[in-house]
């Protein structure tokens, strides 16, 4: 990472995020007394106990108590949603109440504690030019739409702050992107109209200046410019050699919102451990998907996926990324948004430490939102907006 990376890092993360929330603690408290978790009232034995102290052991005995006692202090920033694509089929639809048709609804949400989402605006292959400009832009109303119509249960975010004023509402923060890279039309004043519509997440893949061979010189500089404006890069899905570049060259922290081990599974999207190794150097974040296909078809599974990527880049720089309604299958007990307590359960099992797994689920992606916009704030400072042609740079 550049300069102003090492000073961003001594801010962050866990320490501050807990001291920030424990304002809220009677929340938490309250959310564990409703699952059986509360701690005495008074001394044992008295009539003000909450519960006879035998039940309060076999609790801390169980790993999934235990992880919706987590979850609810610490809970879910999901990375990648393929809801908006899935709703555009859908004649009817109410989330607040329950949709069986989808992987996700409030309900499902709220039973597997996801505080916050990002929604894809990924389009089918084949949509190009103006075509995938206007299909991204009639996606990111639909968004807007659904998040109107359901105000009890979502909210529209755009930063760290607005996630967390979401949560700290009841509500769940829906976060716009990640888009492909077909949706600027090589075009850098399209990058910034989508950015002042909400965007958040660029994926660099599918377009003639993110290939096989790499970046171009217009591809460097479509990085440049996410950098400025604080759009985080998304890497995957995007060829090796388009990875190790941009990794060299991005001032903000890199997210990959669908990609685990290679190592583990030779899969095209997932990272081979060199890279993991570089996206932990350079304070990348990589969320985990829950599918059969990237990363096998139990928890243990998606389990060793966490752990391998915990291991190579380090517990700041791996996340989850529930990849629902994007047409993926889902590993046994992970087939919806209610399926993230029996994975911290499976982790505790393994002997996660409380700090490691509320980075895994919360702190990270505030992390690096956090980042993004204080490297776009210095950036902004420093460089102009970019004026740069597709056909001067590249020829």
């Amino acid at each position: 990472m550049a300069d102003l990376q090492d000073e961003l890092h001594a801010t962050t993360e866990v320490g501050e995020l807990d001291r920030a929330e424990a304002e809220f603690e009677p929340d938490v408290i309250e959310l564990e007394d409703e699952r059986g978790l509360a701690v005495d009232a008074g001394p044992e034995g008295d009539e003000g106990d909450a519960r006879p102290k035998g039940d309060e052991e076999d609790a801390a005995d169980d790993p999934l108590a235990r992880a919706h006692a987590l979850l609810a202090a610490h809970p879910v920033a999901d990375g990648y949603s393929g809801l908006p694509w899935a709703l555009r089929h859908l004649p009817w639809y109410d989330l607040e109440l329950g949709e069986s048709t989808i992987d996700t609804d409030v309900p499902r949400l709220r039973e597997g504690h996801v505080a916050a989402l990002f929604w894809s605006l990924h389009l089918p292959e084949g949509l190009v030019g103006e075509r995938a400009v206007g299909a991204t832009l009639e996606q990111l109303d639909l968004v807007r739409t659904v998040v109107e119509a359901h105000p009890e249960g979502l909210r529209m975010a755009h930063s760290a702050a607005q996630v967390t004023d979401a949560r700290n509402c009841g509500r769940v923060a829906v976060l716009l992107g990640p888009a492909g890279a077909a949706a600027l039309d090589d075009s850098l004043g399209i990058l910034r109209a989508l950015h002042s519509l909400g965007l958040r997440v660029l994926t660099l893949s599918g377009a003639s200046w993110a290939g096989k061979n790499g970046l171009t010189r217009f591809g460097e500089e479509v990085v440049r410019e996410a950098n400025r404006i604080g759009v985080l890069v998304d890497l995957s899905g995007a060829s090796d050699a388009t990875v190790r570049r941009a990794l060299t060259i991005s001032k903000s922290p890199v997210v990959c919102t669908r990609s685990a081990a290679r190592d583990l599974r030779p899969h095209p999207a997932n990272l081979p451990d060199d890279v993991l190794v570089e996206l932990g150097i350079t304070k990348g974040l990589c969320l985990v998907p829950l599918t059969a296909e990237q990363t096998g078809p139990s928890v243990r599974d998606v389990a060793d996926h966490l752990d391998h990527v915990r291991a190579l880049a380090g517990p700041e720089c791996v996340g989850l990324s529930g990849t629902y309604d994007s047409g993926a299958a889902h590993p046994q007990d992970l087939s919806d948004a209610s399926g993230y307590p029996r994975l911290v359960a499976e982790l505790l099992g393994r002997g996660w430490s409380e700090s490691d797994l509320a980075l895994l689920t919360w702190g990270n992606v505030q992390r690096v939102l956090r980042s993004a916009d204080f490297m776009a704030r210095a950036a902004r400072s420093r460089r102009e907006p970019s004026t740069a042609k597709i056909a001067e740079m590249d020829g």
